[in-house]
């Protein structure tokens, strides 16, 4: 996925990142000698403190290297993310070709109500209490897109205000 221009680019180096792999796929390519095989991850990162989060996917012909692959790759896509300090800020949806996500912010005490995918992208963004579910397509790579495609969604009271041209004060 390309970049958006107006995003600047956030530098990996200088953030404490946690990697989590969603999921490995062996993968073959029927050739004319027989099948080669090769293995595809799919790798989320994210610095909760600073509310950062990425995916990337490797492929490469064991899975190591598919791993350390798709990690380079997310640090090239990572995103910030606005949250409260304990959950999100309002309900939203999330959509990915046929993969729909749903998070709802929870009081505090909640925890994550998630699960795979879902769960791996809210606790590298490090958001601790909040619902999810997840509709349509269980495809990996479609629910961490939608449920970053969701988080993407997420404004604060001063984005609304000046999109609204509204006072700060003014905004529910």
């Amino acid at each position: 996925m390309a970049a958006t221009p107006t995003a600047k680019r956030i530098d990996a180096n200088s953030l404490n990142l946690k990697e989590q792999v969603v999921s490995i796929n062996r993968v073959t390519k029927v050739v004319k000698g027989g099948k080669n095989l090769s293995f595809s991850a799919l790798v989320v990162v994210g610095d909760p403190g600073a509310r950062i989060v990425g995916f990337g996917t490797g492929k490469a012909k064991e899975v190591p290297a598919a791993i350390k692959k798709g990690i380079e790759a997310a640090k090239k896509n990572l995103r910030k993310i606005n949250v409260l300090e304990t959950t999100i800020l309002h309900a939203v949806l999330g959509r990915f070709g046929s993969g729909l996500v749903l998070l709802k912010p929870a009081p505090a005490g909640t925890g994550v109500i998630a699960g795979g995918p879902v769960r791996a992208v809210i606790q590298a963004v490090g958001i601790p209490n909040v619902l999810t579910k997840s509709i349509g397509s269980h495809n990996p790579h479609n629910v961490v897109k939608a449920t970053i495609n969701a988080l993407e969604q997420l404004r604060d009271k001063a984005q609304v205000a000046e999109m609204r041209g509204l006072a700060l004060d003014k905004v529910m």
